[in-house]
């Protein structure tokens, strides 16, 4: 049963989803313009054996917007999830920002972090290694009278498929909105632009690199010299994938994550 809740971390209220189970812990943690729920499908996959917990980060979902979007906010921000929730050392699944965001858990908090789980995402996210890492989304539209047409105006400022957005559309007492901030946004994108190979190098635990096939994010260079460089780091392609891995090839994903989680 899944279980949507509330928590005041560090000054600031956060929403999370728990997806319940009795087994190993897993803290998922979105990418930029995302939220808890696109975990769903993966808890469900991967069944009672784990109990999932997928949080709305900083200025996403339904947690509050505004403040500071710094690396260290993100993570003291997990950690204290993890602390609060009692959680002890949980398996960090990431997507995108949300991998930043576990490998630097990981690396600052070793005791919290049995292991590791990385969707698509490298140790270094600036160009050139990184085709276009930040989406400008300071023109995109504030309200729209349908959801129809909230989708139409993102795909008009070069977006093939807003299906990913439209998972943080609401509608309002003026129509049809996002959940997220557009300067937030902005502002926690520009955070995650370095050079994070120390970080990335620093814990130990076992990890997973999942990596798309035709993702402009992560190249197959870098996911294989990641993969080299870090023990105990296995690193796996989705052919025919791009950087949402979860959507392109739920079922793959599932079973490449519930294959690691019997391994460890």
């Amino acid at each position: 049963m899944i279980a949507e809740a509330h928590l005041t971390l560090r000054g600031r209220r956060f929403s999370f989803l728990d997806f319940g189970g009795a087994g190993t812990p897993i803290l998922a943690l979105h990418g930029h313009f995302g939220r808890a729920r696109m975990f769903a499908p993966l808890a469900a996959a991967l069944g009672p054996g784990h109990r999932l917990v997928a949080l709305d980060q900083r200025g996403h979902g339904l947690s509050d917007r505004g403040g500071s979007f710094t690396r260290e906010d993100y993570i003291e921000d997990a950690a204290e999830l993890l602390r609060a929730l009692g959680l002890g050392a949980a398996v960090v699944l990431g997507h995108s920002m949300g991998g930043v965001n576990a490998y630097q858990l990981a690396a600052r908090y070793p005791e919290l972090v049995r292991a590791l789980i990385i969707e698509d995402i490298g140790a270094v996210v600036r160009e050139p290694e990184v085709q276009h890492p930040v989406l400008d989304v300071s023109r995109w539209p504030v309200h729209t009278a349908t959801r129809e047409a909230l989708e139409a105006a993102i795909e008009a400022q070069g977006i093939p498929d807003a299906s990913y957005f439209m998972n943080s559309a609401i509608e309002d007492a003026d129509g049809w909105r996002l959940l997220f901030d557009y300067a937030d946004m902005m502002a926690s994108q520009e955070a995650l632009l370095g050079d994070f190979w120390n970080d990335w190098l620093a814990s130990s635990c076992p990890a997973l690199l999942l990596h798309g096939q035709e993702s402009p994010l992560l190249s197959a260079s870098m996911a294989r010299t990641m993969a080299e460089r870090r023990p105990r780091t296995d690193w796996k392609t989705f052919h025919g994938c791009g950087h949402w891995i979860h959507d392109d090839d739920p079922a793959g994903f599932a079973e490449a994550i519930g294959e690691f989680l019997a391994r460890i």
